[in-house]
């Protein structure tokens, strides 16, 4: 446990130092890019190039929202909280969608207004080598973000990134409209306001209702879970692994619970050791903490208790809506069965026990039979 400790403690530490690392290097260059937009906005009198200045300010300020959100997940669990901070990196993360959602509503209010009143741009050479070169800076910060924020699985920096790469887009997009005013004297600087604002918006509800889902809970990742019963599944001794449930408690910080199907014949000494093997196994290779292992016993005494199992899984599986049944137990002495089914979302789960119940008491009408719903949590 030490040494898991140790281990954890130095990535979150590293990654955190990642994440201030980028942002402030998204800050100082969006900093840069606002300040020289702005003047050019301000001389040529351009809307669309000081609507442009502006969204790299908010990129700015998202990016030191980002820094704030890490280091305030990153501190160590205490008595109120003792799973840790990390999930203040999701409201970090909100407070970025709606930066960028304010930035696009009020970009849209001041581009209405440059149509009803329109007044003329006055574009430089100057001033479209400079939006030029914002262009190629942001593809390349934006790839940039994005790449360093997969690599540690911060949304906020996720988030950024993409923003910035949709800056790029819209910066391309004023950059032409000057281009076509100065060769043809057509203004869509106005209107391509409008359609950047569009953008910016879209993007914003996005992100927004991304994060969302991380604060509400969704099913875990399928490549995760795969990869966690496989690692289960690979012990010789364990026949399936099921109701698998993963708590996220912040990016990378994921503490999980599952059921395994072992032998009747094992004893506590030899589940216990399994059990610690299987903990230390699935942190080093996933990072998730196995907080809970729990048992279903399999028959392996009685030909009879195998055979009823088979029919009873043939018989349960043939309805529409079931798309699992496990720790199936059959104790011949006390006349009882008992198994769990994982059923879909789109059955009615209390009138679906009650065919089954019916159904298998029909098969086996001197036994009692219990069945425990699951909920259909992973791919």
């Amino acid at each position: 446990m030490n040494e898991k400790h140790i281990d954890m403690t130095s990535l979150a530490a590293e990654r955190e130092k990642t994440i201030v690392r980028t942002s402030i290097i998204g800050i100082v260059t969006n900093v840069f890019l606002a300040a020289f937009k702005a003047a050019v906005g301000i001389i040529s009198n351009s809307i669309a190039v000081t609507l442009d200045a502006v969204n790299n300010l908010s990129d700015a300020l998202s990016s030191i929202i980002t820094i704030i959100g890490a280091k305030l997940g990153s501190r160590m669990p205490d008595k109120k909280h003792p799973l840790g901070h990390g999930r203040s990196e999701y409201i970090s993360s909100m407070l970025v969608a709606a930066i960028v959602l304010y930035a696009g509503i009020t970009s849209m209010v001041e581009s209405i207004k440059k149509i009803i009143h329109p007044e003329e741009a006055d574009y430089s050479t100057v001033s479209l080598v400079i939006i030029a070169v914002a262009i190629v800076v942001k593809l390349i910060l934006g790839r940039y973000v994005k790449k360093k924020g997969e690599a540690v699985n911060s949304g906020a920096l996720v988030a950024s990134g993409q923003d910035a790469s949709f800056d790029a887009i819209l910066s391309a997009s004023v950059l032409a409209s000057a281009i076509i005013f100065l060769i043809w004297h057509i203004s869509l600087e106005a209107y391509v306001g409008v359609i950047i604002s569009v953008v910016i918006i879209k993007a914003g509800i996005e992100m927004m209702l991304e994060t969302l889902d991380d604060i509400l809970g969704h099913r875990s990742d399928a490549e995760l879970t795969g990869k966690i019963k496989l690692l289960i599944n690979e012990e010789p001794e364990v026949r399936g692994a099921y109701d698998l449930f993963l708590h996220n408690y912040g990016p990378n910080k994921n503490y999980g619970s599952v059921h395994i199907e072992l032998p009747d014949t094992m004893n506590a000494e030899e589940i216990d050791r399994l059990s610690r093997r299987l903990q230390l196994r699935v942190y080093k290779e996933t990072g998730v903490i196995m907080t809970g292992i729990g048992v279903y016993s399999f028959n392996t005494k009685d030909d009879e208790a195998a055979h009823m199992r088979e029919a009873v899984r043939d018989a349960v599986m043939s309805h529409e809506g079931v798309l699992q049944i496990h720790a199936f137990y059959a104790n011949l002495e006390e006349k009882t069965i008992r198994f769990d089914v994982v059923l879909s979302f789109d059955v009615d789960p209390k009138e679906t026990l009650v065919i089954l119940c019916e159904e298998v008491k029909k098969m086996y009408p001197d036994y009692e039979v219990e069945i425990a719903p699951d909920l259909d949590v992973t791919d």
